[in-house]
């Protein structure tokens, strides 16, 4: 079903997550369900919407940031007329709430620190939940412009003609629209260039198949879907000619996390002489986390590998390891790109002052 109201914040005709006009109501668009339902589940306070980043009911860093904020926009209209001093203290054990349901995700926590910093000098203040859910809207906005401006950034660097490999979902659904590696494809696309995309499925949760290609599908570019072993055997064909990707966090040395299979994928472009991209907005740069050895790696169910759709594929009883996420070393980012620049995966630091 389409999103009952309001239109998204991004203009598209989708959305991962939105707060309501009254500011007592979130919809999350069920990615869960996706492609074979476009469902929005509705949210009312901070710990329905932690639950639903924790259960992968809205995805992707940015994503999950914006979707914090709006949890917390809610604990505030619930607070409406609480004293300051019970205001700040819920509102600080919401933030801390949301900002625990996913550890990697880095935007996470900024964005519930963006809006905690405001909560102290807003307790007294009659209109502090408006400002508040405006402070959360904001952050969507910002998050939608950041999008674009790295997609025209990074779209200078894909060929005119030729083949794009992605991995997970990086598009509109994870963030508040246009998305970040998907929007470079999309620049480059709207900027003229032919290009058409490899999406990895992205097993075990399978963000590539099921969102990737829904998205790519709806706006008319050309995809084909790949199981994640299969990319060696096109690299080596000569079919791929750029690999793009999102991050979940990027440490102060470059180091990117992303989706687990990712760091394959740059091991093979940099053998295969082919340029590994990542687009990212500034918010998931860490510059307190050194290194990519310093990223705590969520570690999801075994049942997300063993099942799939419900069914077991394994023998019973057999327990199956699933780190959520790998870490690609700098040395194989050939460019990050940011809304506000562009550098090469070593020098990631730059983009960090």
């Amino acid at each position: 079903m389409a999103i009952p109201h309001p239109a998204p914040l991004s203009g598209a005709s989708y959305s991962a997550v939105e707060l309501a006009p009254s500011d007592d109501l979130v919809w999350m668009l069920d990615q869960r369900q996706l492609p074979h339902e476009e469902r929005y589940v509705e949210l009312r306070d901070a710990a329905g919407v932690a639950e639903g980043i924790r259960a992968m009911v809205v995805r992707g860093a940015p994503a999950i940031g914006i979707a914090a904020a709006y949890g917390l926009a809610l604990e505030a209209h619930a607070l409406a007329g609480a004293p300051a001093d019970r205001f700040v203290a819920a509102m600080r054990a919401a933030g801390e709430l949301l900002a625990g349901a996913r550890p990697t995700a880095v935007n996470l926590r900024w964005a519930v620190e963006q809006v905690l910093g405001t909560v102290a000098d807003l307790a007294a203040r009659d209109d502090r939940a408006r400002v508040i859910a405006e402070h959360a809207r904001g952050i969507h906005r910002d998050d939608v412009a950041a999008c674009r401006a790295m997609g025209a950034i990074g779209a200078k660097h894909l060929p005119d003609r030729g083949t794009v490999l992605t991995h997970c979902n990086a598009g509109a659904l994870a963030t508040g629209g246009y998305g970040t590696a998907l929007g470079v494809i999309r620049a480059a696309r709207e900027a003229g260039k032919e290009i058409r995309v490899l999406s990895c499925e992205t097993r075990p949760y399978l963000q590539g198949a099921r969102l990737t290609t829904w998205e790519l599908e709806r706006d008319g570019v050309p995809v084909e879907l790949i199981t994640d072993g299969m990319s060696a055997h096109f690299f080596a064909r000569g079919e791929i000619d750029a690999v793009i990707v999102g991050a979940d966090r990027v440490a102060k040395n470059g180091d990117v996390a992303n989706k687990i299979g990712t760091y394959g994928h740059a091991c093979l472009a940099r053998l295969h002489d082919r340029p590994f991209y990542v687009a990212a907005p500034r918010s998931t740069l860490d510059p307190a986390t050194p290194t990519g050895a310093a990223i705590v790696i969520e570690e999801r169910s075994s049942d997300e590998v063993v099942r799939i759709g419900g069914a077991l594929i394994a023998p019973h009883g057999v327990h199956a390891r699933h780190p959520g996420f790998d870490v690609t070393p700098a040395r194989l980012v050939t460019r990050l790109f940011t809304e506000i620049g562009e550098v090469p995966g070593e020098r990631a630091f730059e983009l960090m002052r």
